[in-house]
């Protein structure tokens, strides 16, 4: 149980971090660089790494380039891949943790649960499952990702195989031998699919919507390549600039769905010598344009969709009945697992349940009957000192880790302003929010994922593209590069009263020196 929010023995940090994956480390270095030393890190789990540390599935790895995916203070040339693979991106993430001294700060295994403003005293009041936490300031590194999300199917409690997610993979289980359904074709799926193939006597995949799948242009790099790369760092601040290049190039194509229209007709041209099967053919092409949705990167999914054991259902899951799985467009199968592929609930932050604004309203009750808004993606309304790393309206077709870097340079600012200047409360104007929302959501409009004939992730249930950022990355980091305190309302740090004995001792000696 967790200490009470009326315990006032607790340390005042100057800034507590929730999480301790990509963005968490992130600032945590960014800190010290900086000279803070009096904050921390929680933790819910036993050891940092985020959405790498929660998805363990076969063949879990990375579809932005190695060179891209990893900190620009902190590169690496021990990738075994052109696109690194899950337990090396850990690996990595555990290493920069240990060189750069965070792993001793972390709170482990210790998970937020609530998050309360403290007006009077100018504080964030965070009850946690090791009890209170004071900081002046926080920052919310929890990323997008990371409740798996699971339908509510009819009839689901009724299925005695084998289930879960694969943001839950249970490696215990034996797929050898057994009749397996896949729901959805999404980035996990698409992944763990080929691997698990070989192994099953039957699998169903479950496919709502096809998306765009492309080659993966993935080359192993053995260990000449690793020793020269790490021998000569120019070699990998091109390789670094190369792959930028590349998606800058699909971002300007993201935000004119013009351009993108000879790809997609050259990409189904490609579909038709991967898939021989007309009618598995038909099934697996997509029916909006390339980008709507995201762009999938695999060069063994469509083999493994035409092996003999496979079976495609191009229709989503409807009900369970037993241990029948029962798609929208009648087909029946009788298996024994099924196996989660649909994703995250990223439309609704899981964060949002646990901290409450300066009215003490529950961010997640606010966001339930409209979409979730943030200033850059950073800062959010009647949630005064604190920031939020990957929120609302800042994705770019792009790396995580550079997106967040672009983020912290903007709140490392904000962070060192309210130390240097004593503010007390820094909270960021509704009238800024509200503009600066508008002006991205009229910019949307035009974009591939709105304009792009599909619905995907990125909108909501009212609609409202919640997530991408209208603009290149250029210009994100343009937006990020100074914290402008005139966006924010600005009110001083209070001084504590002083103790009744000691201010009469000051007004006795003032009257002293008077006579």
């Amino acid at each position: 149980m967790a200490a009470s929010t009326k315990n006032n023995t607790a340390p005042i940090y100057d800034t507590l971090i929730v999480g301790a994956g990509i963005s968490g480390l992130a600032t945590a270095i960014k800190l010290k660089q900086n000279g803070y030393d009096h904050f921390t890190l929680i933790e819910k789990a036993d050891r940092v790494g985020g959405t790498w540390r929660e998805n363990t599935y076969p063949g879990c790895g990375c579809d932005v380039p190695s060179a891209l995916y990893s900190y620009s203070f902190a590169p690496s040339s021990r990738w075994s891949h052109l696109f690194a693979k899950q337990p090396e991106i850990l690996d990595y993430l555990e290493t920069v943790s240990d060189d750069f001294g965070i792993t001793p700060l972390i709170e482990f295994n210790n998970a937020l649960e609530s998050a309360r403003w403290d007006d009077t005293d100018q504080l964030w009041r965070l009850e946690t499952e090791r009890g209170l936490y004071r900081a002046r300031t926080v920052v919310f590194a929890t990323g997008p990702i990371t409740e798996p999300q699971t339908p509510a199917i009819p009839g689901l409690d009724t299925f005695t195989g084998e289930m879960f997610h694969s943001a839950r993979w249970h490696h215990d289980v034996d797929l050898s031998g057994k009749r397996v359904a896949v729901i959805g074709t999404g980035a996990s799926a698409i992944q763990f699919v080929p691997r698990i193939q070989p192994k099953v006597v039957e699998l169903h995949v479950f496919q709502r919507t096809a998306p765009w799948v492309l080659p993966k242009p993935d080359l192993p790099l053995n260990d000449t390549a690793k020793k020269v790369i790490d021998r000569f760092p120019a070699i990998q601040q091109g390789w670094r600039a190369a792959v930028a290049g590349s998606l800058n190039a699909i971002n300007f194509g993201l935000r004119n769905p013009v351009a993108l229209k000879p790809v997609s007709t050259a990409a189904r041209q490609l579909l038709r010598l991967q898939v021989r099967n007309p009618q598995l053919r038909k099934a697996v092409t997509p029916n909006f344009l390339l980008g709507c949705k995201r762009i999938l990167f695999a060069n063994d999914y469509y083999p493994a969709l035409q092996a003999d054991n496979t079976t495609l259902i191009p229709s989503g899951l409807v009900a369970v009945d037993g241990n029948t799985v029962i798609a929208a467009n009648g087909e029946r199968r009788e298996v024994d697992v099924i196996i989660w592929g649909t994703g995250f609930d990223v439309s609704h932050p899981p964060i949002g349940n646990r901290v409450f604004n300066e009215r003490g309203e529950r961010l997640a009750d606010l966001w339930r009957d409209s979409s979730p808004e943030a200033y850059l993606g950073t800062a959010i309304e009647k949630v005064p000192n604190a920031f939020l790393i990957l929120g609302p309206n800042v994705l770019v077709y792009d790396s995580f880790i550079r997106l967040a870097e672009a983020q912290l340079d903007y709140i490392i600012d904000g962070l060192k302003k309210i130390r240097d200047r004593r503010i007390g409360k820094l909270a960021v104007k509704p009238s800024v929010v509200r503009r600066h929302n508008r002006t991205v959501q009229k910019h949307l409009q035009s974009t591939v994922f709105n304009a792009g004939g599909c619905s995907s992730y990125y909108l909501d249930q009212n609609g409202r593209n919640f997530a991408a950022w209208p603009w290149s990355l250029g210009r994100l980091k343009q937006r990020l590069s100074t914290f402008r305190l005139e966006d924010y309302h600005v009110v001083s740090r209070r001084q504590k009263a002083a103790a009744p004995a000691k201010a009469r001792r000051r007004r006795q000696a003032r009257t002293t020196e008077a006579v």
